[in-house]
């Protein structure tokens, strides 16, 4: 099923998402900068079903997105006072926030270090959704991340469940954010650049 959020509304595809992927189903969706594949990130064989669906399981670990401060209040109640007040400020926004995970939260998408979890948070039109969602990117194994709709490869949009159509994103992905020693010692490190710079990262943990 492909949605619109132009033709069809926000409120259409946000409860599109949530029903799919409570059902156990995969989506295509928008996220801020390049369109993702998601699925419930508990759910052992609809991330087999993802990798499947790209043509490789490359092993790397893969962020968990949420759309609702709500719903990620939880895990963040659990984080160190100053990795709190950091994901504060930073989230919701381009960046993906990698910190400590002492409770082994989510551990399909950590992979082969349950310590630490990747984390994103987004606005938008999907922002209200309260499912949290195992993300990568809508893309075959080595080709690039679309940031178009029309972009997503056929197959990709045939093999999921939902494909919600969000228009030209901005193309970048999300700055990787590594705050796991942010408590102990105020250092964070930048693992990938993207759509937030590190002068604009600085000023906003200093």
């Amino acid at each position: 099923m492909i949605v619109s959020i132009a033709a069809d509304g926000a409120a259409a595809a946000r409860a599109d998402l949530e029903r799919t992927i409570a059902a156990g189903g995969v989506a295509v969706f928008p996220a801020d900068g390049l369109y993702g594949l998601a699925c419930d990130p508990l759910d052992a064989a609809s991330i087999a079903r993802i990798q499947r669906i790209k043509g490789r399981d490359d092993g790397k670990p893969s962020a968990v997105m949420y759309f609702s401060p709500l719903a990620m209040r939880e895990l963040v109640e659990g984080l160190g006072s100053r990795t709190r007040e950091a994901v504060g400020a930073l989230l919701p926004g381009p960046v993906t926030l990698v910190v400590a995970n002492p409770q082994r939260r989510y551990p399909l998408a950590c992979r082969e270090d349950p310590a630490r979890l990747g984390v994103r948070l987004i606005g938008g039109p999907l922002a209200g959704a309260m499912c949290p969602l195992f993300q990568t990117s809508a893309n075959l194994s080595g080709e690039p991340a679309p940031f178009r709709f029309e972009d997503v490869p056929a197959e990709i949009v045939a093999a999921a469940d939902l494909a919600i159509d969000g228009g030209e994103l901005t193309g970048l992905p999300s700055t990787v954010v590594d705050l796991t020693s942010y408590d102990g010692s105020g250092e964070w490190t930048v693992l990938r650049e993207g759509g937030l710079s590190a002068g604009d990262l600085a000023a906003i943990l200093a």
